[in-house]
């Protein structure tokens, strides 16, 4: 396994760990403006795909908002953004994150 591939896996681990879900909506959104290089495609939506939030947040299932921010520490990865994503992360207190018996 890649040094790469071994830190999304810890940083996964730990966006995973208390039964965390995602971050709160506030925190999501900042996370995903720090993504480098989001373009938009030819159907008019974003890649990588926005989070799940406003009005989506209570139109998804909480397997779809996980999904989704996997997504983005996926694309930060391919980005070579996952130190900085993750220090972003794991500097959320407890109460910022969304955790799977809250939705």
């Amino acid at each position: 396994m890649s040094n790469t591939a071994a830190a999304y896996d810890a940083l996964w681990a730990e966006c995973t760990a208390n039964n965390r879900l995602v971050p709160m909506p506030p925190q999501w959104s900042r996370l995903y403006g720090m993504l480098k290089n989001p373009r938009q495609k030819p159907s008019g939506g974003w890649e990588p795909p926005a989070p799940l939030i406003l009005a989506a947040w209570h139109h998804t299932t909480p397997i779809e908002k996980q999904l989704r921010f996997k997504e983005h520490l996926e694309w930060a990865q391919q980005q070579g953004q996952l130190e900085q994503i993750g220090a972003f992360l794991r500097a959320l207190p407890e109460d910022q994150w969304c955790h799977f018996d809250e939705v």
